[in-house]
């Protein structure tokens, strides 16, 4: 199960060492680009906002960029399950937490590594920087020494300072525990658990669970010595002698027999079957170590199918992952300023995250994780990561808690206000994006490889099976496909491989090629021909037949030979028009494209059909459309023959009365300046700055999706093919791995029954 979620060596060094190497960059975030900008920025004007901090510390959070700016430090004592791998090698993850920060929460990261064991040098190393930041997260450090290091700078600093690998993972396991118990009619008071583990998230989890409920009586510790009892002297320190019981019992098998709930922070196979069986009825079992777990839902399930079962793994249900509360707690803390990560902030996270998992699942999140169903109970006691509410919900919470005990130096007034500027921070195209791709994960789908003698369509191939959207299939000669693969250094990898000019299925196509031209001029020897020789051709014949769900192609052609290639085969759909649509996905904002490959010159009807379809496409990844029909002319400022369609197209929309704003002729900039638009223009439709972007021409459409894609700050994704009766994708000639699988992936997407 878990094999087609993981990635090579390989894939994984290409990621970090291509383009620009690592995974940050810093972007300023004002204009720097004449001379007074210069002087606003720096001398002289940045002494302006030096000299009102001196006076007033607080007013750092308002000139700079402290507010939002968090520190993820280690040592690389204990880097993920890796050991002790030193300072540096820690560092590809701490920039990945980074990532993470900004992703799911709009959160600025920045990794320190700190080149020491040594906790009073790294105590003092980090107070020090301490001014620079407006929270520490604290990332890979071994215990104890994470305990000391992280109360000795809570206490050093007015910034909090959270250590993730204890309280974030506890957060997550308190809010599954709040749950299980809940479905199981436990009261946490009375329930008897089990925790296997005593580094940093053992101890943390057990302190959370009595923090929310669980008596500490009630909670045994173990770590690789066993039972951690009173009287213990073997590898205790005062964090584990919290825990230590009046018990005789002294293993895990032992202190595991009769236990409501097992916690397991430890290692593979530390739970076997036969511990299952010994545990109380409906059991809780927490198996969280990674990348394998204590023991795997399916050996849980084998013995007790009345069994809760929690994971670390995104391959089963209920994983307890900390991005679902790291970036959101700093979040919150920041909003407030808060001065401190409390007890009162992890618990509200907590119970905000369990709460979340009892509502109903949003439609867009559910059709994603179609193989399972997302509704509260004991497959579901968790929300998935990708759920577009926890950026709303989870921050909120943790800044009125902030301000419910005393330490948010700026509190919020309206939290209704608050929790829409939460809802706008992040743009939802790259949730919407992975609900998509986790859809093709649950439903896996043949994908058709038509220029399968490529490097990279071959690398993209195996990228698209390892991420678990299915079986692709390569269009060429076997030899040569062998041949790259054994010079990539993947001389084992196979692959469905079907040759054109042999295959046995060239009748059937043939047949079926003839059938559709047979009246446009075409012989049989021609559809023959053209099945034998060419894999665009070969390639949507095999979707149009049914022998696979989608096909990608575009690397050795032109999008206009492509395209009549694929044309030759495969219809549009009824009543619809065939259009490219380019995303471009900035910090916070996606504007969609449309038609960028298709229509030269599209009349009045083809532009209200295109904008009906561009705003579905928009609808369809989280956004509610905005339309805009774009020209040189604003509003018949400047008639001209040229624009007629334009407004053609929105008197055909007018007619039709569709289900979502829009408006035109309008020029670009106006388009997407909210205010310059109810200025200048106050009786626009438009209750917003555009993002769906209609254009007048195929010139125009183009030419400004690949400016934007080589000129601006932003990530491009297409062309989309939009309107086909069977799914098929043109990337460009230049496209990346990555740009075929996103393509071959919305490819299958496209695929499955709505």
């Amino acid at each position: 199960m878990s094999d087609n979620k993981r990635v090579t060596d390989e894939e994984a060094l290409l990621l970090h060492s291509s383009g620009r190497p690592g995974k940050l960059e810093i972007t300023p975030t004002k204009p720097l680009t004449t001379q007074r900008d210069l002087a606003l920025a720096y001398s002289p004007g940045v002494a302006v906002p030096c000299l009102r901090i001196a006076e007033d510390p607080s007013l750092a959070y308002d000139y700079t960029a402290k507010g939002n700016l968090v520190a993820i430090i280690s040592n690389g004592t204990a880097v993920l399950g890796l050991g002790d791998l030193g300072a540096l090698a820690g560092k590809p993850v701490m920039e990945g937490k980074a990532v993470l920060f900004k992703r799911f929460a709009d959160v600025d990261g920045i990794d320190l590594e700190v080149d020491t064991r040594d906790v009073d040098e790294f105590v003092n190393c980090v107070r020090f920087l301490g001014p620079t930041f407006g929270g520490i997260n604290l990332e890979d450090i071994k215990a104890p020494d994470c305990f000391i290091i992280e109360e000795r700078l809570r206490e050093l600093l007015d910034i909090p300072v959270f250590h993730d690998d204890q309280h974030g993972t506890a957060i997550i396991a308190a809010a599954g525990l709040i749950n299980a118990c809940d479905i199981t009619g436990r009261n946490l008071k009375d329930i008897k658990m089990v925790v296997n583990g005593a580094g940093a998230a053992g101890i943390a989890c057990a302190e959370l669970f009595c923090t929310v409920g669980v008596s500490r009586e009630n909670i045994t510790l173990c770590d690789t010595k066993g039972v951690v009892y009173r009287g213990r002297t073997d590898g205790m320190n005062q964090w584990k002698s919290a825990f230590a019981t009046d018990t005789d019992r002294r293993t895990l098998v032992e202190a595991v027999a009769g236990a409501d709930v097992f916690v397991g922070l430890s290692a593979k196979g530390a739970m076997t079957q036969e511990m299952v069986k010994s545990m109380a009825p409906k059991p809780i079992i927490f198996a969280l170590a990674n990348p394998d777990p204590e023991i795997t839902p399916e050996e849980v399930k084998a013995v007790r199918g009345d069994a809760i079962v929690a994971t670390g793994r995104s391959d089963y249900p209920n994983q307890v992952n900390n991005v679902l509360g790291f970036p959101y707690l700093f979040r919150g803390a920041l909003d407030v300023r808060a001065t401190t990560i409390n007890e009162t902030m992890k618990v509200a996270a907590a119970k905000a995250i369990a709460a979340l998992a009892r509502e109903d699942v949003p439609d867009e999140v559910d059709a994603a994780y179609s193989g399972r169903r997302l509704r509260y109970g004991p497959e579901y006691i968790i929300p998935v990561p990708f759920d577009p509410r926890l950026i709303v919900t989870i921050p909120a919470a943790v800044a009125q808690a902030a301000m419910e005990s005393g330490v948010a130096r700026k509190p919020i007034v309206d939290l209704s206000a608050y929790r829409h500027t939460l809802r706008t921070r992040l743009d939802p195209t790259a949730d919407s994006l992975e609900l998509i791709l986790e859809k093709v994960r649950t439903n896996p789908r043949r994908v058709v490889f038509a220029e399968g003698e490529e490097e990279r369509t071959i690398r993209a191939a195996m990228s698209f099976r390892s991420a678990g959207y299915g079986t692709p299939v390569l269009i060429g000669r076997e030899e040569v496909i062998k041949e790259q693969l054994a010079a990539m250094g993947q001389p084992n990898v196979t692959f469905e491989i079907h040759n054109a000019r042999l295959s046995d299925a060239n009748r059937r196509y043939s047949d079926h090629l003839y059938r559709r031209l047979q009246r446009k001029g075409a012989l049989l020897r021609d559809c023959q021909r053209m099945v034998n020789q060419d894999r665009n051709v070969f390639a949507a014949c095999m979707v149009a037949q049914g022998d696979a769900h989608a096909m990608v192609t575009g690397l050795t052609r032109s999008f206009g030979v492509a395209f009549e290639e694929v044309r030759r085969v495969i219809d549009a759909k009824a009543s619809e028009p065939v259009f490219g649509l380019h995303l471009f996905i900035t910090r916070n904002r996606t504007v969609f494209i449309a038609d960028t490959t298709v229509h030269v010159r599209p009349d009045g009807a083809t532009l209200a059909d295109i904008a009906v379809g561009a705003a579905a496409k928009a609808r369809q990844m989280g956004h509610e459309p905005r339309v805009a029909l774009l020209s040189f002319s604003n509003f018949g400022q400047t008639p001209h023959p040229n624009t007629d369609p334009i407004r053609e197209a929105l008197a055909i929309l007018d007619s039709r009365r569709v289900d979502f704003e829009y408006d035109g002729e309008m020029s670009a900039d106006v388009a997407l300046d909210y205010q310059l638009m109810k200025r200048v223009y106050p009786f626009s439709r438009l209750n917003g700055p555009a993002n769906v972007l209609i254009m007048p021409g195929l010139h125009s459409a183009n030419i400004s999706a690949k400016l934007l894609s080589k000129m601006a700050s932003g990530q491009m994704i297409g062309p989309l093919l939009i309107g086909l009766d069977k799914p098929a994708q043109i990337v460009s000639m230049g496209s990346s791995v990555n740009d075929i699988v996103t393509a071959a992936a919305l490819a299958a997407h496209d695929s499955l029954p709505w």
